[in-house]
């Protein structure tokens, strides 16, 4: 989903430096309430985990350039369900940056785009499992119709931020929405992928017992909602 070189240019940029502020003061936010529920500690580790995987989704796992960006396999739905809104926002965050620094330095101009694409959507999945998972669900056990849901939720945030860029940068041209287009088809057709691989490592994931009371991963996977403090 990183957002090509040369499609936001010269003055428009201001606008991604805005939002990426706005982000990461949702994502302060957001962190702060987990700290406050579950200590600083477990949010540090959870995020360095979280940007560990995002690292390895970006650069290690098959990526490919399509029409406006690249098609990558995010999983964002399962950074959330496992370790929470505020270590799966920053380890996106760094897991992002840490390709851009080591390995590819074009994308840095483009970073607080794709910072945006990646964290909105993921705020708005949080709202979305809060209203749709029930409180007696620990999200070890959620079922695929919502796996599905989070996943559709998630790659269309996603898309529909691509686009934005893309038509914020280079208009309505139809070359242009040629290309979105080309991008949003690639790019959606994980959603009939990714639920079957959260299932499935999510059944790996809760067969380790012993990592319940763990600071590994956040209460509510392997617990029902105790309350609702920012996770």
């Amino acid at each position: 989903m990183h957002i090509e070189p040369g499609i936001v240019e010269g003055a428009k940029m201001t606008l991604s430096y805005a939002t990426a502020i706005g982000v990461f003061g949702y994502t302060a936010k957001v962190a702060l309430n987990s700290i406050k529920q579950d200590g600083i500690i477990p949010l540090g580790i959870r995020s360095l985990i979280a940007a560990a995987l995002v690292f390895s989704f970006f650069e290690v796992f098959p990526h490919y350039p399509i029409g406006v960006s690249e098609v990558h396999l995010i999983l964002g739905s399962t950074l959330f369900l496992m370790f929470g809104a505020a270590p799966a926002a920053i380890g996106l965050a760094l897991g992002l940056l840490t390709q851009g620094l080591f390995f590819a330095p074009w994308d840095l101009p483009q970073y607080g785009m794709n910072v945006t694409t990646l964290l909105v959507p993921l705020f708005a999945l949080s709202a979305i499992a809060h209203r749709y998972i029930p409180e007696k669900t620990a999200y070890k056990d959620v079922k695929y119709s919502q796996c599905l849901a989070l996943s559709t939720a998630y790659q269309g945030g996603v898309v529909a931020w691509v686009a934005f860029w893309a038509i914020y940068g280079q208009g309505v041209g139809a070359a242009n929405l040629a290309q979105i287009g080309t991008f949003g088809v690639a790019y959606m057709s994980i959603v009939l992928i990714e639920p079957l691989l959260d299932l499935a490592i999510l059944a790996a994931v809760k067969s380790l017992h012993q990592l319940q009371d763990s600071t590994v991963f956040q209460q509510r996977f392997y617990r029902v909602a105790a309350a609702r403090v920012g996770s």
